[in-house]
């Protein structure tokens, strides 16, 4: 049975709940990380070569391995973020959720009624949960999570209107395009001062609306820092990143002893 991405925030115990992030398509490299010691993985279809088709298979081998499956869906795509949920994804990451009618609109499509309208249908979600029908439906709405990327300077400004939306479970930063929305165009850096203040605006109105704050961290170092200041869910890196620092680092060994 998979473990929820709320199990795992709970039972981690202060401690932060670190993801994997996937934009490399072939399921198999989803399986291969989600069996290190990741807390759960991610799979991006924003930015990347995933697709539905390939996340489909890559969400129950990561299941397999006792990890929640999360997905970053394309903008707007929250009919998607259903079929993902069906899928066996565990939860949902909305890129550009810039007003409360936008968080209105994904929490529809990611919870059952009373919180939202999204449709019955979880033939894989069960496989992957190890649940009964009647006992997910139950329980779906509580282990599944849907996180807003907040992204620009409109979504920070409403960011406690987004948090209360029912059956919005937490917002997720993205830092490039934040510093993108921030500096109006003028220039990309993740860790302006800018950026930093608003970081740490998200991660404490996150924290009184006692709902999650997720972020992307480019290396290991940034994600303890991140959630030294209140994150809970941090991505670190991405299966490129990790592969290009892996080869780098095998080649400087390998070459320093020639």
């Amino acid at each position: 049975m998979a473990t929820s991405l709320p199990m795992v925030i709970s039972r981690n115990a202060g401690q932060p709940a670190l993801a994997a992030w996937c934009g490399l398509p072939d399921p198999s490299v989803s399986a291969l990380l989600a069996r290190e010691d990741f807390d759960a993985v991610v799979l991006d279809m924003q930015h990347s070569a995933v697709d539905f088709a390939a996340a489909a298979r890559a969400i129950p081998l990561i299941a397999a391995a006792g990890k929640p499956a999360m997905v970053r869906i394309p903008v707007g795509d929250f009919a998607t973020a259903s079929r993902l949920l069906d899928a066996g994804a565990s939860g949902i990451i909305a890129p550009m959720v810039n007003s409360v009618a936008d968080a209105i609109a994904f929490a529809q499509f990611t919870k059952y009624p009373p919180l939202g309208e999204r449709s019955w249908g979880p033939h894989g979600a069960l496989a992957a949960m190890g649940l009964a029908a009647d006992a997910y439906f139950r329980s779906a709405n509580d282990i599944t999570v849907a996180l807003a990327m907040i992204e620009t300077r409109e979504a920070l400004a409403v960011i406690d209107d987004i948090l209360a939306v029912p059956g919005i479970d937490g917002v997720f930063i993205g830092p490039t395009d934040l510093s993108i929305g921030l500096s109006g165009g003028l220039s990309m850096d993740p860790t302006s001062a800018a950026v930093e203040s608003a970081l740490d605006h998200a991660a404490a109105r996150a924290k009184a609306a006692g709902k999650v704050a997720g972020i992307f961290a480019a290396s290991g170092a940034r994600a303890a820092q991140l959630h030294g200041r209140g994150f809970h869910l941090i991505s670190v890196g991405s299966d490129a990143i990790l592969l290009k620092a892996g080869a780098q680092a095998a080649l400087q060994s390998a070459r320093s002893r020639v």
